[in-house]
């Protein structure tokens, strides 16, 4: 018999803790990714770190989370479109080109509040209980070395689309929803830059999408208009 048919063959019948025993031995031939050979650290490790970090950096990795769920789960996957982000930090996470076309791609998650997602009535200047909120700003704080300006906000054209991981209302890592960025709500007090809230449909609309070959379509449509931010019954 092969020896790993034999193994899967005794494998039910080991206890919990022989297989925790036999997980290790294979772990210490198998590591899980390159990181850990970067860093002389298991995985076991840095999981151990981030369950033991406050909540900001865990809200902060998880961000970092969803960028690789929509680069596995989506970008990854798209038909035609070759993935050509430069190296170094724009105000995008994705670029895009099929043929002479290009479009670029920021990663949202969609915001959860004392561990629960979010609804659109409950952020500043957003009134949809029915939606959604997705927090649409830089993490880090900056000001700008020439104009002294504030520079977390997103200034509409830094990017093209906004994806927006539905993970923490869907416990799914693939769900996400797409929309054109000239068509998000703009700062009252400055309309050249993004609002920090913006209302996010969990169901497909006429605003909102689950696929990112749509909303390419939109943005590449030169569609104009905004995204709705109306009660049911307004």
């Amino acid at each position: 018999m092969d020896p790993l048919d034999e193994i899967k063959r005794l494998l039910p019948a080991c206890s919990a803790v022989a297989k925790r025993e036999l997980l290790q031995l294979l772990r210490q031939e198998n590591p899980i990714h390159g990181l850990e050979a970067d860093w002389n650290v298991t995985a076991e490790v840095v999981l151990e770190a981030i369950a033991r970090a406050p909540e900001l950096t865990q809200r902060m990795f998880r961000g970092i989370l969803a960028e690789a769920a929509c680069k596995v789960e989506i970008i990854d996957k798209l038909r035609d479109w070759q993935n050509v982000t430069p190296v170094g930090n724009f105000a995008y996470d994705f670029k895009i080109q099929c043929a002479d076309r290009t479009a670029t791609i920021q990663t949202k998650l969609q915001r959860k509040q004392g561990g629960v997602p979010l609804r659109a009535n409950k952020a500043a200047g957003l009134k949809n209980p029915g939606q959604f909120v997705v927090e649409t700003q830089k993490s880090r704080q900056g000001k700008d070395k020439l104009t002294g300006e504030n520079t977390r906000p997103y200034r509409f054209g830094e990017f093209d689309i906004l994806a927006v991981s539905m993970e923490p209302l869907t416990n799914n890592w693939a769900v996400f929803r797409f929309t054109v960025s000239r068509c998000l709500i703009p700062r009252p007090e400055n309309k050249q830059l993004i609002a920090i809230y913006q209302p996010v449909s969990l169901q497909p609309n006429d605003d909102w999408t689950d696929d990112l070959a749509t909303a390419i379509d939109w943005h590449f449509s030169g569609i104009q208009k905004t995204v709705a931010n109306d009660a049911p019954g307004e």
